[in-house]
């Protein structure tokens, strides 16, 4: 019954079934429709076709219309509206066309095994029994009301209220003539009936530019891949034994445009790939792209999970830039961030005016070092979201890979609290298990529907079995970075040469768990910001020795066991911290030193790209031996790298600016070791202190070697 108390629901915007009041409805004998449109003086009733049916009478001085209409059935009414100056609009009834989602959607969404949320939540362009609109799902089950809002209804959150799907507590609506490019947000009245900040769609594909925050509906993904080659070449081999070399890459500061403004995606693959490729590696990581209104932030404090930042262009930009370094032999990985979320008006924080996404106690849902939200990992709806998030990048934007950031701060209750700040677990320890189970779902979700897609975690502890499958007892990441490594070698490289004499371990302590992972070495963003220098100043010494320690580092690291990662400007050593606000100092490469830095990293990733011995067992012991590891008065380490079939490779670091002219080592065998790099080459800028090539090993292995100062060589043995 169309009561006094339901028009006013209606025309107040509290009613939370509008489909029930609104659309066409059976009264008696006859069809009735009935509109809301406020500021209207007439409104015309019409079929689809234009064929006026009827007129409708204002029944609201608020706008609410009403009357029968000429139709034989229930069908979808297009109305004409003429306002008090003349103005007439035209609008098709949204409240005269039936639900799209459907049960099976209800069914798994509320059991937390949706794995096409994408699919159905946000929104999405269609055709729609017949009509052209756009379909919205929002999920805010403790909401009273939910509408979507935007200049298409004058941000009125009476206009396009939101029909509710009790049993999940989704809200939808199908808005005829609604296209790609409309900006739009959720007005939602709370749990309390308070009216809450508009809030972007948690499912938004494409964002405004900030500091604006609306949603935008985006275009449905049209771009038409030719990546199949890249893509079968890495679902068909085993990662941990291919050569992974990360360059780590901020897109808003590698380089800028002639306006110092951020490149376009279009204009970043023109640089970028090809500068990729001739540095030899194989992979681009991006620090966070999903929307995010802060610059400062890097990105590591997101509102918009599912949608590109539009600071670079447009989603179907960032398709063309991965389909590109795919069809150049790069693969592309992104920062993704599951652990927690900034708490800006529009964002996630209590969205539906609870703690929806995340904890209501601040013990477990509050982090203190970002002062942001914790996902509430336990709760399956918002596990089935970040999941359906990590599927979504690899299934529409086809990236390789996921480097998941913070993962320590998500595994352990008590990260980053003292007592009492924290809740322990139902064992009483601080293990959180609901974080453990949403990773392990994750990856297990994203291996088994997306072959040759790797997962990396950012985790500084001990924690077992990070990157062991699940079913082993594992995390199930396919790699994890390995900290102590990058910790120790840094802090190792900054002491006075002298003193490295009693810090030896610092070298070779790493080698104990080397293998107990599938590691990354990082030297990544986070070790060249916040006043901690960029890695040439770390180095200990003169200029000309910073030069020369870095480059023996860089060859002791390709030649470590480890996949590598090195972030942008540490390829050319930069001087400089990284700034987000500008780019790299690029004008560093016409001066040799710098040069010489950066042809070093380019033939580093060529000689291990080339050599299986560098690679082929990154992850398992079978692939190193120490030759020299007791040698701590020289600061001198030796190893070999091994792959079946393969030559073996040693490598050995002499890490004092002293040079050591024949220096006794016995090589893992005897015969002709050829020098195949040596740091300290003129080309790379060093003094050019070698062996003339080669070294000869006694038939017991015995070799009288030459050790550049603050150098590293490799030598390949020859039959």
């Amino acid at each position: 019954m169309l009561t006094p108390e339901r028009i006013e629901r209606i025309t107040t915007g509290l009613e939370d079934d509008p489909f029930s009041v609104l659309g066409v409805h059976v009264e008696g004998a006859a069809l009735v429709a009935r509109v809301f449109m406020p500021e209207a003086v007439s409104v015309e009733a019409q079929t689809l076709d234009g064929e006026v049916v009827g007129e409708l009478a204002r029944i609201d001085p608020a706008g609410l219309f009403a009357g029968a209409v000429a139709i034989e059935e229930p069908t979808p009414l297009h109305y004409r509206a003429v306002y008090a100056d003349g103005a007439e609009y035209d609008m098709t009834d949204p409240y005269s066309f039936g639900p799209v989602l459907g049960p099976m959607d209800d069914y798994f969404l509320a059991e937390g095994s949706h794995q096409r949320l994408f699919d159905k939540l946000g929104a999405h362009p269609m055709t729609f029994e017949g009509v052209e609109g756009t379909h919205f799902a929002v999920w805010a089950p403790n909401a009273k009301r939910v509408s979507v809002v935007g200049e298409f209804n004058r941000w009125d959150g009476r206009r396009a209220t939101m029909r509710r799907r009790a049993d999940v507590g989704v809200w939808e609506i199908f808005l005829p003539g609604i296209g790609p490019g409309t900006a739009y947000k959720y007005e939602i009245l709370g749990v309390d009936g308070t009216l809450l900040p508009l809030k972007a769609d948690p499912f938004a594909f494409q964002s405004e530019l900030r500091p604006a925050t609306a949603s935008v509906v985006a275009e449905p993904m049209a771009h038409v891949w030719g990546d199949a080659k890249h893509r079968d070449h890495w679902k068909s081999v085993d990662l941990r034994r291919q050569p992974i070399s990360i360059y780590e890459v901020h897109a808003g500061s590698w380089q800028r445009d002639e306006h110092g403004d951020f490149l376009t995606w279009d204009a970043m693959a023109s640089r970028l790939i090809p500068y990729v490729v001739e540095m030899g590696f194989t992979h681009i990581q991006f620090m966070p792209i999903s929307e995010y209104p802060y610059d400062p932030s890097w990105g590591y404090q997101t509102t918009g999970l599912y949608a590109p930042t539009a600071r670079f262009g447009d989603p179907e930009g960032f398709a063309r830039f991965v389909d590109g370094a795919h069809r150049a032999g790069i693969g592309v990985l992104i920062d993704w961030v599951p652990a927690h979320f900034p708490v800006d008006d529009h964002g996630l924080a209590r969205f539906d005016g609870t703690a929806l996404y995340e904890h209501e106690d601040p013990r477990k849902g509050f982090h203190p070092d970002w002062n942001t939200a914790i996902f509430n990992f336990g709760r399956r709806e918002v596990a089935q979201y970040l999941i359906n998030n990590a599927l979504y990048w690899a299934e529409r934007f086809h990236v390789d890979g996921l480097r998941v950031d913070a993962v320590a701060s998500m595994l352990y209750l008590d990260y980053s609290r003292g007592d009492g700040e924290w809740v322990p677990n139902a064992e009483g320890g601080n293990e959180n298990w609901e974080a453990v189970g949403f990773l392990r779902d994750m990856n297990t979700a994203l291996y088994a529907t997306h072959g040759g897609v790797m997962t990396i975690a950012e985790e500084s502890t001990s924690w077992p079995k990070v990157s062991h499958p699940v079913h082993e007892g594992g995390l199930g990441f396919g790699f994890k970075w390995n900290m102590g490594f990058m910790h120790d070698l840094l802090r190792y490289l900054a002491r006075d040469p002298v003193h490295r004499v009693h810090h030896h371990d610092d070298v070779t302590f790493g080698l104990l768990y080397a293998f107990n992972e599938n590691f990354v070495l990082p030297l990544s963003h986070d070790e060249v910001v916040h006043g901690k220098s960029s890695l040439l100043h770390k180095m200990a010494g003169s200029d000309p020795e910073k030069f020369a320690t870095l480059r023996a580092f860089y060859t002791l690291m390709w030649g470590y066991p480890g996949k590598k990662l090195l972030f942008m400007g540490q390829e050319f050593a930069q001087r400089e911290e990284w700034s987000e606000n500008g780019e790299l100092e690029w004008g560093l490469n016409i001066y040799a030193p710098h040069r010489g830095v950066r042809q070093l990293v380019r033939d580093l990733n060529r000689l291990y790209k080339s050599r299986p011995a560098l690679h082929a067992r990154d992850c398992e012991p079978e692939g190193f031996e120490w030759v020299l590891v007791d040698a701590a008065a020289d600061s001198v380490f030796a190893w070999v790298r091994r792959a079946p079939g393969e030559k073996p490779i040693v490598v050995i670091s002499n890490l004092t600016p002293v040079e050591r002219p024949l220096y006794p080592l016995k090589l893992p065998q005897g015969g002709h070791w050829r020098e195949i790099l040596n740091s300290d080459a003129a080309y790379y800028g060093g003094s050019d202190i070698g062996n003339l090539g080669f070294v000869d090993a006694g038939a017991d292995g015995w070799a009288q070697v030459t050790l550049p100062p603050l150098g590293t060589l490799m030598l390949e043995w020859e039959e």
